[in-house]
């Protein structure tokens, strides 16, 4: 059963789009909430550096996979991997609307059925566990810690093969910009 369906809500419509442009803004508003700096320990960036970061090294690189998150028709956060220092990694935002429903682990689910390396790493602040729990729940395990700056975070690593291509195509829900 769903968290939505245990809270008697209604089920929303989770989906995964290509990244355009004016999706941007509503990504910097998401970095910029205190409550979102405070468990990721992740730095919000000033606007124009956060555009140009986007616009020139993430957006244009086909080494990366990068997918915004939609929730009912609207911009809840991105999902996006990369590779670095040989290893392939991962990470998401979210907007705090969308917390601790289940939606982020329906989106981060149908992400992982188009990201197909395996192992990917994810490092999470140590502190946020909702994130820590998120990426157990989807298979990831313990492979260690890394230092950011003053703060710990876990490294965590997704060995399991990825889920054959003809099972995960009726599942994930591809959203026209």
């Amino acid at each position: 059963m769903s968290e939505e369906a245990a809270r008697g809500a209604e089920p929303r419509v989770v989906g995964l789009r290509e990244v355009v442009d004016a999706d941007l803004e509503t990504f910097l508003a998401y970095e910029h909430d205190p409550e979102a700096v405070r468990r990721s320990r992740f730095p919000p960036r000033e606007r124009d550096a956060f555009l140009t970061h986007w616009r020139s090294r993430v957006l244009p690189d086909p080494g990366c996979l990068v997918r915004t998150v939609i929730v009912d028709g609207e911009v809840a956060g991105n999902i996006v991997s990369w590779s670095q220092d040989d290893r392939r990694f991962l990470g998401y935002w979210l907007g705090r609307a969308y917390w601790g429903s289940g939606l982020g682990s329906r989106a981060l689910g149908l992400f992982l059925r188009q990201e197909r390396t395996r192992p990917l790493y994810a490092d999470p602040f140590s502190g946020n566990t909702a994130s820590v729990r998120l990426l157990r729940r989807h298979g990831f395990e313990d492979a260690g810690t890394v230092r950011h700056g003053d703060d710990v975070h876990l490294l965590l690593v997704l060995r399991t093969p990825a889920v054959p291509v003809t099972a995960a195509a009726e599942e994930v829900r591809e959203v026209a910009p």
